[in-house]
């Protein structure tokens, strides 16, 4: 069984890599542009957060080894991501907001979590908090296609609703839903199952609406497109 659930976790860490990495279209053209249009920053930003948390749940759970590796590299790349946002924001005002975020949640939220898990809590009442918290927020996280699905239904097309990163969605969750069972992780399975329930709804959505035409007059902007472009990742914890 150990056996199975580390292969089963490394294929999980492939596919959270490969979700981590949708987004380089989107950061490509930022850079060509030398501008971040109408993209929002918070997916990102939030992103940055779910990764810190889960990687500080992987370092302090016992063999948790394959939950940091990932969502350590989560890190990086989103960092990546956020300094890109930062550096090609089309105004100072939005700059400014970026950064009022990033300081807010990506380093003020994660260093009290960090400070009082680490001061107040210990053994296993410290692992569940800092799941619980990363399972929380994953959750949320997995929700946010939501509105998109909304458009999907109401524009009678997927066009703002990407079918590679709802499939990557699918098998994200799927695959962390079948980790998390085998290794007795409710943090890891609960917010993991949420994510394949809503990547195989998406998958319905496309079935049902893949030659459905584009509406001439609903306008989407590409912040929406932009909003299902990332998704929680390691849907919680490779």
């Amino acid at each position: 069984m150990e056996d199975l659930s580390f292969f089963v976790g490394v294929i999980g860490n492939v596919i959270s890599v490969l979700v981590f990495l949708s987004p380089l279209r989107t950061f490509i053209r930022i850079i060509k542009n030398k501008s971040t249009e109408d993209f929002q920053s918070l997916p990102y930003i939030c992103t940055f957060l779910n990764s810190s948390l889960w990687t500080y749940y992987g370092i302090t759970k016992p063999g948790g080894y394959l939950v940091a590796t990932v969502n350590g590299f989560g890190i990086l790349v989103e960092a990546v991501y956020v300094s890109l946002f930062l550096i090609y924001a089309p105004s100072r005002q939005i700059r400014i907001k970026t950064s009022v975020l990033v300081g807010i949640l990506d380093v003020g939220f994660l260093a009290v979590s960090i400070l009082v898990t680490q001061l107040a809590l210990e053994g296993e009442v410290r692992i569940d908090v800092i799941g619980l918290m990363g399972a929380v927020l994953n959750i949320i996280m997995y929700a946010s296609p939501l509105s998109a699905m909304k458009t999907v239904v109401t524009t009678k097309s997927v066009e703002y609703m990407p079918f590679l990163l709802s499939f990557f969605l699918f098998l994200n969750g799927g695959i962390w839903a079948l980790y998390a069972l085998l290794v007795g992780d409710y943090f890891l399975g609960v917010p993991n199952g949420t994510g394949f329930f809503l990547g195989t709804a998406q998958l319905l959505l496309y079935a049902i609406y893949r030659n459905g035409k584009s509406s001439k007059t609903t306008s989407v902007p590409d912040s929406l497109e932009e909003g299902t472009q990332h998704q929680p990742l390691i849907s919680s914890s490779s």
